[in-house]
């Protein structure tokens, strides 16, 4: 099945049904990360408006819509009101989905709104955000003997996207080989180029031999980006004044 096109379909689907304008859709998993097993499904994540006089009403408001979850698909979307909110609060997953390198749909709203949002990344969320990313999943998953080796590219693609914003300042790229070729030690480079050639080759739960040299690396940055997200000053960006024109030329 051609499962780009049912996707494709699917969008179509939720802007008749729900009565909103889908402003961009991606991929949001390991097939944006580029390390997807044989039987990844499809993360969809999208980014909707609706008619102004929704936002107008006096009503309690839904801000998402959860569409779709089986084994194949997992469809849903945020309303563009919550998004821009979590701009504000630097919210690294909209940065995520911003630069995912698979775009199912988008619009020219969307592509105008990409500065402003930039203008919100910050550097000391992010890394806060990486790192419990990272510390979460290794304290759950990778401490036995054997371990999924998925979770060890959740520990490491989020370790490496805290080495690229604090070299780069930005938002990190998406695709885990991007990090890899910038920012992932030499000494690394080997054992995690035999990770991805087993890990594209097993399905999702499937497990293999804990790797101590690994795991070694990702604790010592663990440890390290702890102490250097606590240190850093805060970077966000408070204004409101921005987001708030993006969202009411949307509507007008």
């Amino acid at each position: 099945m051609n499962y780009e096109a049912l996707i494709q379909t699917k969008i179509k689907e939720i802007e008749a049904k729900e009565n909103v304008k889908i402003l961009h859709a991606v991929e949001s998993g390991s097939r944006a990360w580029g390390f997807a097993s044989p039987d990844s499904d499809y993360d969809v994540r999208f980014i909707y408006v609706r008619p102004k006089e929704f936002y107008l009403g006096l009503q309690s408001k839904t801000d998402y819509i959860d569409w779709e979850l089986n084994e194949i698909l997992d469809i849903n979307g945020w309303d563009i009101s919550k998004v821009l909110q979590h701009v504000h609060k630097a919210n690294a997953t909209i940065y995520e989905w911003a630069n995912s390198p698979i775009v199912y749909y988008t619009t020219p709203e969307w592509e105008q709104m990409q500065e402003c949002i930039n203008k919100y990344f910050s550097c000391k969320s992010a890394i806060y955000h990486y790192y419990g990313t990272a510390n979460k999943n290794y304290l759950k998953y990778l401490l036995d003997d054997m371990v999924k080796y998925k979770k060890y590219f959740y520990v490491l693609r989020s370790i490496l996207a805290c080495k690229w914003i604090e070299k780069k300042q930005c938002p990190p790229p998406v695709l885990f080989q991007d990090l890899v070729d910038e920012v992932l030690d030499e000494s690394m480079q080997l054992i995690v180029a035999e990770l991805v050639a087993k890990k594209v080759q097993m399905v999702e739960s499937e497990k293999g031999v804990r790797i101590d040299k690994l795991n070694a690396y990702i604790v010592e940055n663990l440890e390290y980006f702890k102490e250097k997200a606590e240190a850093m000053a805060d970077d966000r960006n408070e204004d409101w004044a921005e987001l708030n024109r993006v969202f009411i030329n949307l509507l007008c």
